[in-house]
């Protein structure tokens, strides 16, 4: 290599590296793409919190609602299917401002035998046919198992739609998540609580 050669090639690369050391040392457009690449995962927590607390507002006004309809049904001595219906009403105005989506009620009467056998006496969902059959097992936690005795389980399962987090990334069956509580309560008068047309 002669010297002519070689003299172009130094000024090339100490061209290179003065435009390489400006290059490191500039600072603008620093916070435009710090902001690009931080920006997407704010987003994500944001919507994420969101959608995490909506879900628990659904979630305890569900809690509340299945406790709530529990608590009724066992201050009564009697009860029947258009007292029943009520609950609907009682639990759209605990979940007020939303809306209760498939918004499923069930409650049943379950009778424990002397030996602490829990089966069901009525139940009742607002439909003509009952949920449960009478005389069939119920599975209650095994410290309410009290010989001789009668409890009421209210059942309130409603469906949430996750609003915003990955509309389109997610299928359909997990964009709509099923919230469910049941409640055992027993009966505050009497031995038991009929329901006279369940």
């Amino acid at each position: 290599m002669t010297e002519d050669q070689i003299l172009p090639q130094r000024t090339q690369s100490e061209g290179f590296l003065t435009r390489l050391r400006r290059l490191v040392a500039d600072r603008r457009g620093v916070g435009g793409i710090e902001f690009a690449l931080i920006a997407p995962l704010l987003i994500s927590l944001y919507i994420t919190s969101f959608e995490i607390t909506i879900g628990l507002s659904v979630s305890k006004r569900v809690t509340r609602s299945a406790g709530a309809i529990a608590d009724l049904v066992t201050q009564q001595t009697s009860v029947d299917q258009a007292f029943l219906a009520t609950t609907k009403d009682m639990t759209d105005s605990l979940f007020f401002p939303y809306t209760a989506n498939e918004l499923s009620i069930k409650i049943t009467g379950v009778t424990l035998d002397a030996g602490g056998n829990p089966t069901v006496a009525w139940s009742w969902n607002g439909t003509p046919s009952p949920p449960y059959p009478v005389g069939s097992p119920v599975d209650v936690p095994a410290e309410m198992r009290t010989p001789s005795s009668f409890l009421v389980r209210s059942e309130v399962s409603v469906s949430h739609e996750l609003l915003m987090f990955m509309p389109g990334a997610l299928p359909p069956s997990l964009q709509n998540i099923t919230i469910a509580r049941q409640f055992f309560y027993r009966q505050r008068f009497g031995s038991e609580i009929a329901c006279s047309n369940c």
